[in-house]
């Protein structure tokens, strides 16, 4: 396990995210923060970079519209961004950082983000998944 994975861990616990699952062969977590509307976001320790994925929701079918809507609120994203998983189905938040000089405020901001996202953004995601 490396020092990484721990830091990263001390930091989550830190800013009160409770910690759901944890596989450390892995170097991942699975954390959630009920007050902020985050649930089941993966944090993930890969070589030197931390990989932070949480699903947003899934499409019945993707239109044109839907796509151009999120493409469009990527720019307003402060931290992370609006990706596809490999089905073209799922819309999941997905952030990079470094892990060599990562600090605890670092994450907070990415969290943050996905934070405020959910915050603003939560009605248009709820009709998205509609379509």
């Amino acid at each position: 396990m490396s020092e990484y994975f721990n830091k990263v861990k001390e930091y989550l616990l830190d800013l009160e995210y409770r910690i759901v699952s944890e596989d450390t062969t892995e170097e991942l977590v699975v954390v959630e923060k009920e007050e902020d509307g985050i649930s089941n976001v993966i944090i993930d320790c890969e070589d030197s970079i931390l990989i932070i994925e949480g699903l947003l929701f899934e499409m019945k079918k993707g239109s044109e519209a839907i796509f151009v809507a999120l493409l469009k609120k990527n720019r307003e994203v402060v931290h992370g961004a609006f990706v596809l998983d490999d089905s073209g189905k799922k819309v999941i938040y997905r952030d990079t950082l470094q892990l060599e000089n990562l600090d605890q405020n670092e994450l907070e901001a990415s969290l943050n983000s996905l934070k405020l996202l959910l915050s603003e953004y939560s009605e248009e995601l709820i009709e998205f998944s509609k379509a």
